[in-house]
């Protein structure tokens, strides 16, 4: 009954039913807001080094704008991760048959789909625990100091960010080794011209 309601849907040279991916779109809106929102609260959290800094550029920072824009982009990030992960789990299953090769990391690519469902799952987890963390710290056990995040929660950002790197490659392996939804790639496979779409 699956494979019938996908055998009616209209899918593309890359396999899938519009002409360009979603989740890798939103994979790149997922990684910036999440590193955008570390970034300035690293900023922030080091604003008092800065300080000279912005003043001897004439920049008018205050610490709390930094840390502003640390939350907000955290919690877009949480909120945006849904939607990858949703796109990723459709797409995934829009999979026809990858070549039985092994990618760069010794693993086919069931395994590796697998490996990076699973990976987006914790993922989001991680990206949701670090938005809640974020908020207690702003509105409820850092709201009366000038500082609203601790050491631990930079450190914790900066080894998610480094899980997103390993994650980010298992993506990058099935576009790149197994052609999964790879429009030039299939229709260089297939012996076709990918310009001929751009024009």
């Amino acid at each position: 009954m699956y494979s019938e309601a996908i055998n009616h849907l209209d899918l593309g040279a890359n396999g899938l039913p519009y002409p360009i991916p979603i989740h890798p779109n939103l994979v790149h809106l997922t990684l910036g807001l999440f590193i955008i929102g570390i970034a300035f609260d690293v900023v922030g959290f080091l604003f008092p080094f800065g300080k000279p800094v912005f003043k001897y550029l004439s920049i008018p920072a205050t610490r709390s704008n930094f840390f502003d824009v640390g939350w907000y982009n955290m919690l877009a990030s949480a909120i945006i991760t849904f939607f990858t992960v949703t796109a990723g789990f459709y797409e995934i299953m829009l999979v026809n048959s990858p070549p039985e090769i092994e990618s760069a990391w010794g693993l086919g690519a069931m395994e590796t789909m697998l490996w990076h469902g699973v990976g987006g799952v914790l993922l989001l987890t991680l990206i949701i625990a670090m938005t809640v963390w974020r908020g207690f710290d702003r509105y409820i056990w850092r709201n009366d100091t000038s500082c609203q995040v601790r050491l631990g929660y930079l450190l914790a950002g900066f080894a998610i960010m480094f899980l997103m790197y390993v994650h980010g490659t298992l993506g990058a392996q099935l576009a790149a080794d197994f052609g999964v939804h790879n429009t030039a790639g299939h229709l260089l496979r297939m012996g076709e011209n990918p310009n001929t779409l751009l024009r």
